[in-house]
Order: C-alpha cells, then sequence, then structure tokens
C-alpha cells in the first residue's frame, strides 16, 4: 500500500517539476531584429509589471512570467501590431493590474475620482475655519 502511494505522489508531482524545467520563450532574452522595431518592444516592456514581481516592469525582470511576456511583446511587434494593441491584449488577458499606465474604467473610476473629491473637501474646510476667524 505505501508503495503505490508512493508511485501516486510522484505521478502527481510530475506537472509541479516539469514547470520548472521549460526553456524560456525564444524572444525572452533575444533582441528583434529590427531596431526600430525592438526599440518599440523595449519602451513597452518598460510599461508593463510583472504579474509575479513586486511591481518591477518585465523589461527588468528575470522571472519566467516575465520572459513570457517579453516574448509575446516581440512577437507581436514583430507581426506589425501596434504597441498600444499589445498592451491592450496583456491587459484582457491578465488584467489592468500588468499595466503602470492606469486607465479608468467601470471598476477603476473611484480611483481616479475620490483625489480630486478629497481635495475639494480638505480646502472647503480650510475656508470655512479661515472665515470664522474672520
Amino acid at each position: 500500500m505505501k508503495g503505490l502511494l508512493a508511485i501516486l505522489a510522484m505521478v502527481l508531482a510530475m506537472p509541479l517539476a516539469a514547470q520548472g524545467s521549460a526553456p524560456p520563450a525564444p524572444y525572452a532574452y533575444r533582441q528583434l531584429d529590427d531596431p526600430a522595431q525592438e526599440a518599440a518592444a523595449r519602451e513597452l516592456m518598460h510599461t508593463l509589471r510583472c504579474i509575479k514581481c513586486q511591481s518591477q516592469s518585465i523589461a527588468d525582470s528575470d522571472a519566467p512570467m516575465a520572459g513570457d511576456m517579453r516574448h509575446q511583446v516581440r512577437i507581436r511587434i514583430a507581426a506589425g501590431e501596434e504597441p498600444e494593441a499589445v498592451r491592450r491584449w496583456l491587459m484582457d488577458r491578465y488584467g489592468d493590474y500588468v499595466s503602470y499606465e492606469p486607465v479608468m474604467s467601470a471598476t477603476t473610476w473611484p480611483l481616479f475620482a475620490i483625489p480630486p473629491i478629497l481635495a475639494l473637501l480638505a480646502g472647503l474646510i480650510v475656508w470655512r475655519r479661515l472665515r470664522r476667524r474672520a
């Protein structure tokens, strides 16, 4: 019975072991041949957040996930996609968190609205206190 459990544990652990041994994507660490396309890809990569790292851009991260994202950026730029279309595709795939440049949407509008409201409220409080003293 113990032998059967050991075999079952090894079979269930095989997918986990395979994940760490996968080779990096071809364009994870290789630049594009066209310097203009590589420049556009690198500029975009500096504005995208690695979803595995602590707020590090995919251009600066050594995580395998960041390598896969760099690969996707480079092959899509090489295929002629605009950087903004690539950003939108990555945001659709991984969520708004992946971009350092936030967009206003139904879920993020409070993040844009609350700071001006708080500044207005603070200004109103200061104005009323100064008016009372005068």
